[in-house]
């Protein structure tokens, strides 16, 4: 079935068996195993794994559905025949995980002709569980979410992340320094998909990156707007894609400051 419903029933079985592989990983000590858009843009072998065995666990079940994964890229993305895709990162917080750091997340977002009707982020190191479909209400381990009540911007915590390139960590940086007067504080925890499922239960309001992808923001994308935050995707200040989130009302006002600090381009 493709319900909405259906679909998150299943990303949750196969998250909670992923996040166990990579228990099993950091239980044994973790190193890296390739690098990606620079040399501190990191790969382990659980990265692998996991990804491997989520691609399998839903595929067995879902043989005609289409996958793309982190770590497979463009040359995952099986085109699949049922109009169903799964957007997968393995190990959302790589280099958090690497240090041993426990902020990192298996995500899962299964998409329907194109949009993301359910999605799942497993918080591995604390056994959490977030998730959220179409229809329905999103849940930490079952408890409904819901982001926080109004704040003046001057009261807002934000999170942000920075990019693995120099110049565009350079653009990022000047633009949370100009930022940063104008909120409660700033904070960067490693997890685009942590950071947007704490929106969504009210303990950020708000988040912005640039240099984020599809498998990064879309299962807590949806968490969060289901919870009640907007979600914009947009074209960031260094050229790459970017994120803004925050609770519907003042999202206009969170934008307007993220805008002017220089996360976007105009």
């Amino acid at each position: 079935m493709n319900t909405p419903a259906a679909l998150c029933a299943l990303a949750e079985e196969v998250a909670r068996a992923a996040a166990v592989l990579v228990r099993e990983h950091a239980a044994r000590g973790v190193t890296v195993a390739a690098t990606k858009s620079s040399d501190i843009d990191v790969v382990t072998a659980a990265d692998r794994a996991a990804e491997e065995l989520i691609r399998r666990l839903v595929l067995d079940a879902r043989p005609d559905d289409a996958f793309l994964g982190e770590e497979g890229g463009a040359a995952d993305d099986a085109a699949g025949t049922s109009g169903v895709r799964w957007i997968v990162d393995p190990i959302d917080g790589t280099v958090n995980f690497l240090y041993g750091i426990p902020e990192y997340a298996v995500s899962i977002a299964a998409e329907v002709d194109g949009e993301v009707v359910a999605g799942v982020v497993m918080d591995v190191a604390k056994d959490v569980l977030y998730a959220g479909h179409r229809g329905g209400v999103p849940t930490r381990d079952g408890v409904p979410l819901a982001v926080r009540g109004p704040a003046p911007l001057a009261h807002r915590l934000v999170a942000t992340g920075f990019n693995y390139t120099r110049p565009v960590r350079e653009v990022q940086a000047a633009a949370a320094a100009r930022l940063l007067p104008s909120i409660r504080d700033i904070r960067r925890t490693g997890s685009c998909a942590l950071d947007l499922c704490r929106v969504a239960e009210g303990a950020l309001d708000g988040y912005v990156e640039e240099g984020v992808h599809l498998w990064d923001h879309a299962a807590g994308g949806l968490i969060a707007r289901l919870a009640g935050a907007r979600l914009l995707v947009g074209v960031g200040a260094a050229g790459t894609e970017a994120v803004v989130c925050g609770p519907d009302h003042g999202f206009d006002e969170l934008l307007e400051a993220v805008r002017a600090a220089g996360f976007l381009r105009e």
